[in-house]
């Protein structure tokens, strides 16, 4: 570990900006696109951990730049980068994160045309046979004084190519939805997240949600983690103004609140005072 003069070292100053803007290490991560675990590694400095001294410079640039603090102390106070090019690091760093390729979903639309093309085919055929039936099949024409017998009045070869056409039709509907409805549907989920469109924020008990066990409300943006008792993480994310959230779960909840000045709570239609709970406006807490 490398101290600047007043004990403090790069992953120290890194660490302490954090805080001060009441932000998550998880929150910081996402928003630069890199791991909590490297972020860890670089604010406890464990450089040893990450892959390289060029590395670490990009990724403490980066931090400082997400932060909007100077980065010349901190990077004053890194291992020099060797002569490592940093085009790989700041791709890295910089790249959206993309997941694995799935399977190829142009077979999904194949499937879903090539029954189309030959319902097409069915209704070509049908047509040519009617087409060419002798004339007394289709015996004697319907009157115009009586309406109601014009549908008896279909020649029955006729009738019989619609129902074909009818049928492959509503067969290739069904082969085609079917796959897509089956790839689309989510997953059942025992915890769900609950959102409600609330007005402006407002203070107090008034403020939240009492359907809910926990119900959080902020009038600053604020980043909250809750888990429940099994460890089931209920929310992880920045919760806007305006946005009311309810939640339910396995007690007892444990809550990471990001900005505790700005987020009001109420666990079990009770208000939760966070004060006693806060540190560097970071409140972490257990709700039983």
């Amino acid at each position: 570990m490398t101290d600047s003069p007043q004990g403090r070292s790069a992953g120290g100053l890194l660490r302490a900006a954090r805080e001060r803007q009441g932000l998550h290490i998880a929150a910081l991560a996402a928003a630069i696109k890199v791991t909590p675990r490297k972020l860890d590694a670089l604010e406890q400095d464990r450089y040893d951990e990450l892959p390289d001294p060029a590395f670490t410079r990009a990724l403490a640039q980066a931090v400082c730049r997400s932060l909007k603090i100077d980065a010349g102390p901190v990077l004053a106070l890194l291992p020099a980068a060797g002569p490592i090019s940093l085009e790989n690091v700041v791709g890295t760093l910089n790249t959206p994160f993309r997941d694995r390729p799935g399977r190829d979903d142009h077979g999904l639309a194949t499937a879903a045309v090539r029954p189309l093309i030959w319902a097409s085919g069915v209704l070509m055929l049908a047509a040519l046979v009617v087409m060419f039936l002798p004339q007394r099949w289709w015996g004697s024409s319907p009157t115009v004084d009586a309406p109601a017998s014009a549908a008896a009045a279909v020649p029955a070869p006729l009738a019989a190519a619609s129902a074909v056409v009818a049928a492959v039709g509503a067969s290739a509907a069904g082969g085609a939805v079917a796959p897509a409805a089956q790839a689309v549907a989510p997953a059942a989920s025992t915890v769900v997240e609950t959102v409600f469109a609330a007005p402006p924020p407002l203070v107090g008990a008034s403020a939240v949600t009492p359907a809910a066990m926990l119900s959080i409300r902020v009038s600053e943006t604020s980043w909250i983690e809750v888990r429940d008792g099994r460890g089931t993480v209920l929310l992880s994310r920045s919760v806007q103004p305006g946005e009311s959230v309810g939640l339910d779960g396995a007690p007892p909840l444990r809550l990471t609140v990001g900005n505790a000045a700005g987020t009001q709570l109420a666990f079990r239609g009770q208000p939760v005072d966070l004060l006693p709970s806060t540190r560097d406006n970071v409140a972490r807490l257990e709700l039983n």
